[in-house]
């Protein structure tokens, strides 16, 4: 009794255990600390799938996540791929100065080689824009030397430091001048020789007219003058500080191939990155049907304005051509050059073709356009539009009913004295003012009232005569 009664005060019960004969509960204890131990495994990782659980379920619940993570870090290396190939650095020596890893930004064009034609809706039929004569008619299609059109001026006298009309013979002019854009190819014109340029007095008409000095600049080989020499007819382009590509002409006839030259004016920067794209200009000097004229020594530290000499003075530079067509450096030509010579000149008795400015018809309303796109400082297009105002230009200058103001970026003329004075006068602007010549076209109409047959194009006839694919590259300019 006394055992069993400090038994129950202790409150406990003595089990006793055998080494040799293990009870039946502690077996179950110790089975229930190894399934304990083994889930815990799972968990934790002694085979490392409990990880792998963690990992799944962490996935199921921010996939969204990863899979914007992992598109952004794509377009990132494409863009980086994009943006790599077509920039090239060029470290390029010219007789101006050096100019210094040249980065080239370049575009896809989307509508190159494009042939189909533009139409619009006369009196409630749609036409073509550009009516050119049938394929069989274009083979046959020749100048016609017999016409000779009436013209109140029989001579144009170029003034040059040898010439004896010039007053300016000798003058301390550097040919880039900081001063002015005046210089040794230009000639140093006077507010009084501008104002008599405008009036014809006679049959002949005195002009500064730019390669006023030998040592002006714009030089080119003897034997690529020969061939301009050479040239009844020319279709001419041209691109400066390494611009815009090179596109090859398109819709040709054979009879205009045989006829016509085609000539790209290229400095030394341009020849250098064409040739890095892989460009090559071959033995004959040819790329495809362009035949490629290097000029060196470049009046102009504006790349803009070196642009202008053979845009406006293609008669000083093919001084045996009687018709050129300009085509800007980002459009390529997709018309026959006879077929539009046919179409805008001949049929219509005119001796220059250009298209009118689509968005605009007010020279003052361009120049605020000009400034706000940046293309020209406040202050030179203020000094401009002050002479302009001054000498009475009108607000919305019309020629012939139809609006002066153009885009320009397409000359078709006849090389008359009449437009060769036209085109003088209009350089003469561009180089005393600024370089949008789309400001000085309307106010050169209007002082030369001598000046006749011209033909204003509308956008749609441009639009059909070119591809137009922007400008590729920015030019470079030049340092003094």
């Amino acid at each position: 009794m006394t055992s069993s009664s400090s038994m129950l005060n202790n409150n406990s019960i003595s089990i006793n255990v055998s080494d040799d004969e293990p009870d039946e509960f502690a077996n179950k204890l110790r089975a229930r600390a190894r399934r304990k131990r083994k889930k815990i495994g799972l968990r934790g990782g002694k085979t490392g799938t409990g990880f792998s659980h963690i990992v799944v379920k962490k996935l199921l619940k921010w996939w969204p996540v990863v899979v914007f993570l992992l598109a952004a870090g794509l377009l990132v290396f494409e863009a980086s791929r994009i943006g790599g190939k077509p920039g090239k650095k060029l470290n390029l020596e010219t007789g101006h100065g050096k100019i210094h890893d040249k980065v080239v930004e370049k575009k896809v064009p989307t509508n190159l080689n494009r042939l189909d034609p533009v139409t619009h809706v006369v009196h409630g039929v749609r036409e073509p824009c550009l009516k050119l004569l049938p394929a069989e008619e274009l083979e046959h299609l020749d100048f016609p030397m017999d016409k000779v059109p009436a013209d109140p001026i029989k001579r144009v006298i170029y003034i040059t430091e040898a010439n004896p009309a010039s007053i300016d013979d000798g003058m301390p002019f550097e040919q880039h001048s900081v001063e002015s854009r005046f210089n040794l190819f230009t000639g140093n014109q006077t507010l009084k020789q501008r104002d008599e340029g405008f009036k014809v007095k006679g049959a002949d008409a005195s002009i500064h007219c730019g390669f006023y000095s030998e040592k002006g600049g714009f030089r080119i080989s003897s034997e690529d003058r020969s061939y301009m020499e050479s040239c009844k007819a020319v279709v001419s382009t041209c691109a400066f500080g390494g611009g815009d590509d090179l596109y090859q002409p398109i819709g040709m006839s054979e009879s205009s191939l045989k006829k016509v030259c085609f000539v790209a004016f290229w400095d030394e920067i341009t020849l250098a990155s064409q040739e890095a794209d892989g460009h090559k200009v071959g033995d004959d000097r040819y790329i495809g049907k362009w035949r490629i004229i290097l000029v060196k020594n470049l009046p102009f530290t504006d790349q803009r304005l070196n642009g202008k000499i053979p845009k406006m003075l293609a008669h000083r530079l093919f001084p045996n051509s009687r018709y050129s067509i300009w085509v800007d450096s980002k459009s390529q030509l997709r018309r026959d050059p006879l077929g539009v010579l046919e179409a805008l000149l001949w049929r219509s008795n005119s001796v220059l073709a250009i298209s009118e400015h689509g968005a605009r018809s007010s020279v003052y309303d361009e120049a605020k356009a000009v400034v706000k796109k940046n293309k020209a400082t406040p202050e030179e297009v203020a000094v401009q539009l002050a002479q302009y105002r001054q000498d009475g230009l009108p607000e919305d200058k019309r020629f012939n009913g139809k609006k002066a103001l153009s885009e320009a970026s397409i000359i078709v003329r006849e090389h008359t004295p009449s437009t060769n004075l036209l085109m003088c006068l209009w350089f003469n602007e561009v180089v005393r003012f600024t370089s949008r010549d789309q400001l000085s076209f309307p106010y050169v109409l209007w002082r030369f009232k001598e000046f006749r047959n011209i033909n204003m194009f509308p956008v749609c006839t441009r639009k059909d005569l070119v591809n137009s694919m922007g400008h590729i590259r920015k030019a470079k300019p030049l340092t003094s």
